[in-house]
């Protein structure tokens, strides 16, 4: 990973925090206080609803929502797996009313609740503890075969026979036998305090909270490549520092207190970055430039060359705009959190030696992404199709919301069309009733069209019905509303 320096804006309400690589911010986090994730939060549950058809049960843990328990998320000791491969039908574990301790693996998302495991984990700088397991595991990412025996050999020496599992994280690898036992402590000592809580407490009870999104930093965020943690609040800056010397002090050496008069967020022009990551058109240096589309569904991304006419020949010209595209695509799906299935649709290429070399930058930029993608090869159609582990909102659904006015549809109807849609109600309700006279109350567009260019047609429809129509504009009204009023 290229060296990079973390920035974090933390105020009462909201933390950010943008992770910015040669002067580009290549991915941001958002934290709200009162949206906080629940990732990692462990609750007292009871169970409300059993579905054996699902093979799933619906837990009440206090949210707005009833949380998601599937029978591949039940731990063993609940019941488990028959054979070590059947899971045992989850009416056979659960039931209705019945008190569980679970612990929030998927954030709720649009209107799916959280979803939950009862195989409960807490984790910590270096190791993640598994209080009802007694395995010890290695992160995927130590790939030498002779470390992961020497870590293991370690962690069985200090664990003992004290019970619990533990699985060592990446930046485990480095660490002194010091610094494994007292992250076992702490995680230990913190899961005493789970326990303690959930004696005597109702259901519904939060027992343990996972860190806050600064101190996640510190945590989760930084590693060899953090060149700096500037943070601008000193209240929090000393917080961190505390909470880094305990936990993280390679880390909190980095912390730095920015004390400019201009908000840190604008060094790097971040401000700027968040909004162009909202916009749907992304523009590349070469003058080509991306549409990105997010549906319920999956997530489009077309390539366009645009004013791009630099190369040799039309062919250079494209295989230029795909190279280019792979590389800000890749850092737009890290900076928008895009999630799900991805459809990315590149320049169609007659090379072919022009299509490995796109795919494999496009696979090069993805590896750099801390969350877990796939890929594929181009499709008969010249897609290529791509999935991105959903973790949390996407950066547009956190920030955003459809539009009022059009309803998410991105798009309003013209005055024109509004205009006739007025014409064909007053003539519909001249069928049905018989005023003196009726008045259309619409916005400003609509009545100025009305007026001028559709003034003939009005006219002639007062004529036929025989009643005279009058134009009332209302500013307060979106383009497409209208009101008509029988006087």
């Amino acid at each position: 990973m290229a060296n990079h320096d973390i920035l974090i804006n933390w105020a009462p309400q909201e933390t950010r925090v943008a992770i910015v690589e040669n002067g580009a911010v290549q991915e941001l986090h958002i934290e709200r206080t009162l949206e906080r994730g629940l990732v990692g939060n462990i609750y007292l549950g009871k169970v409300a609803r059993v579905l054996p058809g699902m093979q799933s049960a619906f837990i009440d843990v206090g949210l707005e929502r009833a949380a998601f328990l599937h029978v591949a998320d039940l731990h063993p000791t609940n019941g488990g797996r028959a054979d070590g491969t059947t899971p045992v039908p989850i009416e056979r574990q659960v039931f209705e009313g019945q008190t569980l301790m679970v612990q929030v693996i998927k954030d709720p998302i649009g209107t799916k609740g959280a979803r939950l495991s009862t195989q409960v984990s807490i984790a910590g700088r270096m190791l993640v503890f598994l209080p009802q397991d007694n395995h010890i595991g290695i992160s995927q990412k130590i790939g030498s075969p002779e470390v992961r025996e020497q870590l293991r050999a370690r962690m069985h020496a200090l664990v003992g026979e004290s019970g619990g599992g533990f699985i060592l994280r990446t930046n485990a690898e480095e660490a002194t036998d010091d610094e494994l036992a007292d992250d076992v402590a702490y995680l230990r000592k913190a899961w005493n305090t789970v326990r303690e809580r959930a004696i005597g407490s109702p259901p519904g009870t939060l027992l343990h909270q996972d860190l806050n999104l600064a101190e996640r930093v510190l945590r989760d965020l930084a590693n060899e490549a953090t060149q700096s943690i500037r943070i601008d609040s000193k209240l929090q800056h000393d917080a961190l520092r505390d909470f880094g010397a305990v936990y993280s002090p390679g880390a909190a050496a980095k912390l730095e207190h920015y004390k400019g008069e201009r908000p840190i967020f604008d060094l790097f022009n971040i401000e700027e970055d968040i909004a162009r990551a909202l916009a749907r058109r992304v523009e590349l240096k070469s003058g080509g430039y991306l549409i990105i589309d997010q549906t319920e569904a999956l997530t489009t991304i077309d390539v366009n060359t645009g004013g791009f006419v630099g190369a040799r020949n039309f062919d250079d010209t494209i295989f230029k705009t795909n190279l280019e595209a792979a590389l800000a695509i890749g850092r737009q799906l890290r900076l928008r959190n895009l999630g799900g299935i991805i459809i990315v649709d590149f320049i169609d290429m007659t090379r072919e030696e022009h299509r490995a070399a796109v795919l494999a930058e496009f696979r090069k930029q993805l590896a750099r992404d801390r969350t877990k993608t796939t890929v594929s090869g181009f499709t008969q159609l010249g897609l290529v199709e791509m999935t991105r582990k959903r973790t949390r909102e996407s950066l547009a659904h956190m920030l955003c919301e459809p539009c009022p006015t059009c309803e998410g549809r991105g798009q309003i109807k013209t005055a024109r069309s509004v205009c006739y849609d007025v014409l064909r109600e007053i003539l519909r309700e001249a069928r049905q009733f018989n005023p003196k006279e009726f008045r259309v109350i619409a916005s400003p567009a609509v009545v100025e069209m009305l007026l001028d260019e559709e003034n003939a047609h009005l006219a002639g429809l007062s004529e036929f019905i025989g009643k005279p129509i009058s134009l009332s504009a209302e500013s307060a009204m979106n383009p497409e509303q209208y009101d008509i009023v029988l006087m």
